[in-house]
């Protein structure tokens, strides 16, 4: 028998309204010790959204579109979704990284790279600081990792999961320049497949959530053709 995964027996919320689909994603997820509940429409997902540690979630559902059942979520819960979608064009994507994805797969996809991509993202929930330990603070943004909250100027910001990994990954070293594979390699942790232009809706998002403007940025710099940094106090950032 093989040893346990190290995020096994969270559970994942499949919703999708082709009961085929359900029984195969429900299959892999079960084989690899995560608890699997399903939803055939918006309206089951709803219900059992509470529960649930991470959503896979069909763009196309009969009683609505998968993304305003995201937004929905996202302004109530913090629950890491992966979107399934057989749109393949790139707009799709981004709209749903946009709406707040955590990431996304097309079909028809390999149930075994649907379960990797679970694992991957779960496994970041458990990338938690040290209790007691102190926030990282970088004038006045204050980032506690093991409590992963975000103020700024004493203020909270709500952040995506995503959002908070990215900035916390950033933050831990002020000045920096982190690659967006760097990044896709600390956040993601090897298991995004896609292209690396999601950090960039992330970090969008991101700068939203902080009221930072990209053009004199006060804590998030774009330095071109490199990456992105967390600003030191009083540095200088920007596109250049």
């Amino acid at each position: 028998m093989s040893s346990p995964n190290p995020v096994s027996r969270r559970r994942v919320l499949v919703v999708d309204d082709e009961p085929h689909i359900r029984r195969v994603l429900v299959g892999y997820l079960e084989a690899d010790g995560f608890r699997v509940v399903e939803a055939g429409t918006a309206a089951q997902a709803r219900d059992l959204v509470g529960s649930a540690d991470l959503v896979l979630l069909d763009i196309g559902l009969p009683d609505g579109n998968g993304l305003d059942l995201l937004r929905d979520l996202r302004s109530v819960s913090p629950v890491y979704v992966i979107l399934v979608t057989a749109r393949a064009e790139e707009v799709d994507r981004l709209i749903g990284l946009e709406a707040g994805a955590d990431d996304y797969v097309v079909k028809p996809f390999s149930p075994r790279e649907v379960s990797a991509r679970v694992r991957a993202v779960l496994r970041r929930a458990r990338e938690v600081g040290p209790v007691g330990a102190p926030p990282l603070t970088v004038g006045g943004l204050s980032v506690d990792v093991g409590a992963r909250e975000v103020t700024v100027d004493g203020v909270g910001v709500p952040l995506t999961p995503i959002e908070f990994d990215l900035l916390a990954t950033m933050a831990a070293a002020p000045g920096q320049v982190f690659s967006r594979r760097q990044l896709l390699d600390a956040v993601w942790e090897g298991g995004h497949f896609g292209d690396e232009r999601v950090v960039d809706v992330h970090v969008r998002g991101l700068r939203r959530a902080l009221a930072d403007d990209p053009a004199t940025p006060r804590f998030v710099a774009t330095v071109r053709g490199a990456g992105y940094k967390v600003l030191r106090p009083g540095g200088h950032g920007g596109a250049r």
